[in-house]
């Protein structure tokens, strides 16, 4: 499979992640760690699924590479432990701000990998998502960052560039099955429930906010994972990073339709500086090119 057809798998990924909110919000009041064990269980039960419906040896199929174990519940885990302590520490709003630095780093550490330029369109694609996710996440108005905060904005850093480092280094284990997410999913989820006995309550969910946990784990905290992982080991990363941004516009088309928010001129700025920057920044990438041409 080529670069541009994985590139494409990525993709599904952040249309996945743009149903996030909206199933968050229809499951309910339950907490967040619950809800991290919950979904990315039925994660790895897709993938449990799957190797026993070709008759393959689970074990096998878990026997990856120590790096790529420690790098994917690094990515996985790590990315949801500090993306909630960041709720915890700071307000939504700026806590979500800082956590959109995710697809401006990758663009950024993509650099970092053999046969790779950054390029200025590159930079300019991912700063014009950055400005159009500052004022979707941020409705257009005056964000302050209050020093009380601190924590929580750090946070909500970290988990930004634990992600980023994630699906970049992700490209050293390109020769990893992608079917081995299923294992990281697994680990996450029993790292989420103990995070859960931990710090939280148990909340058991009613009527359709089963439904909607179920959306969850087999949609944006299920098999987005799997397509990610496929789309940054094979495909451009650089365009993933860029075109990411496009999930909060997503996001919030998706909630205006259920009722869940409202258009505005925001929302139209936002959408003009989100696909103007991922036509800069993605350029000539799903067009069919040389195999020099391609970085």
């Amino acid at each position: 499979m080529d670069a541009t057809k994985s590139t494409l798998i990525g993709t599904i990924a952040l249309g996945m992640w743009a149903t996030l909110a909206l199933f968050t919000a229809l499951s309910g009041d339950v907490p967040p760690f619950q809800l991290v064990a919950m979904a990315f269980t039925l994660g790895s039960l897709m993938a449990l699924a799957k190797w026993l419906w070709r008759g393959e040896r689970v074990l096998e199929r878990l026997r990856q590479p120590v790096g790529a174990w420690a790098l994917g519940v690094f990515g996985l885990f790590g990315y949801h432990f500090f993306y909630f302590l960041a709720l915890r520490q700071a307000p939504a709003l700026q806590a979500n701000l800082l956590n959109y630095l995710w697809p401006l780093l990758i663009v950024l550490f993509s650099a970092l990998l053999p046969g790779h330029r950054l390029l200025a369109r590159h930079v300019m694609g991912g700063l014009m998502g950055l400005a159009g996710a500052v004022l979707l996440v941020g409705g257009g108005g005056a964000v302050a960052f209050e020093p009380a905060h601190a924590l929580g904005y750090a946070s909500a850093v970290v988990c930004a560039v634990i992600w980023a480092a994630y699906s970049v280094a992700n490209r050293r284990y390109a020769h990893v099955p992608t079917d081995a997410v299923g294992g990281f999913c697994a680990a996450t989820a029993l790292l989420a429930l103990i995070c859960h006995l931990a710090f939280e309550s148990t909340v058991v969910p009613r009527g359709g906010e089963w439904l909607a946990i179920l959306g969850l784990g087999l949609g944006p905290v299920g098999a987005a994972f799997f397509a990610w992982d496929h789309g940054v080991k094979h495909g451009d990363v650089r365009a993933l990073g860029i075109l990411a941004y496009a999930v909060p516009l997503m996001s919030t088309g998706l909630l205006i339709a259920f009722g869940r928010a409202q258009a505005d001129g925001t929302v139209a700025a936002a959408c003009a500086l989100i696909i103007g920057g991922a036509l800069l920044g993605t350029g000539n990438v799903f067009r069919r090119q040389n195999p020099s041409s391609r970085h």
